[in-house]
């Protein structure tokens, strides 16, 4: 059965994040929120925990994981990114945006598509994801917590302890920041080129939409 830790969305225990971040790095998976929807994480040098994480959420190699960054510079390392996707991925972050950039060989193979050779990467505007990224010491893998069974809307319609119960016995830690759960999730950008494209449209797309205004270039939509 998972321990269940509550903190403040806003300002949450330091020493509670550190003890947290110290069961990360000793492999624990842990349920967390984010600025979008609840994610499911470890270290992502843990391939146990990404085993796990894969085996929660039924995924086969062709899924992107997301690895989560605390900067720009952390993102350069795990992805390549042109000038022209730099400045824009510099206006966006931190938010809720999940990236999909060339992956360098700094990625574990579990993370990186095998066709593809991408990578998702993102860096949340959220208290809590923030210091435990910053307290592990280096990025997490994270996917949203959500099971095989939950369509895509039926995120929509849980209130937060039957979600957070449906998780208890699959992951270690399940950290309750006791706010109603986000029905929508990240919007996602292919940046595999300097042609960006939207293949999900989720949060932040205001701020989106306004950063290609002031690129004077158009998003472009994937149906």
């Amino acid at each position: 059965m998972a321990e269940r830790i509550k903190l403040h969305p806003e300002t949450p225990h330091v020493k509670r994040i550190f003890e947290i971040a110290d069961k990360i790095k000793q492999g624990d998976v842990i349920l967390f929120p984010t600025d979008s929807q609840y994610a499911i994480g470890c270290d992502y040098k843990n391939k146990k925990g990404i085993e796990r994480i894969r085996e929660i959420r039924q995924l086969d190699k062709n899924d992107h994981l997301t690895i989560l960054c605390d900067s720009l510079s952390g993102i350069s390392k795990f992805a390549h990114i042109s000038d022209h996707n730099f400045k824009l991925i510099k206006r966006l972050i931190p938010g809720p945006y999940t990236f999909i950039l060339p992956a360098t060989k700094e990625v574990p193979k579990l993370l990186v598509h095998p066709k593809k050779k991408t990578v998702g990467i993102r860096v949340p505007d959220y208290p809590i994801a923030q210091g435990l990224v910053r307290e592990v010491g280096h990025p997490m893998l994270a996917i949203t917590a959500k099971k095989p069974e939950m369509e895509e809307e039926a995120l929509n319609t849980y209130e937060r302890e039957p979600f957070l119960r449906e998780f208890e016995k699959q992951v270690d830690i399940i950290i309750d920041n006791q706010q109603e759960l986000p029905s929508r999730g990240t919007s996602i950008l292919d940046m595999t080129d300097d042609n960006t494209k939207l293949l999900r449209e989720g949060l932040g797309m205001e701020a989106l939409e306004e950063v290609f205004r002031m690129q004077r270039e158009p998003l472009e939509e994937v149906s």
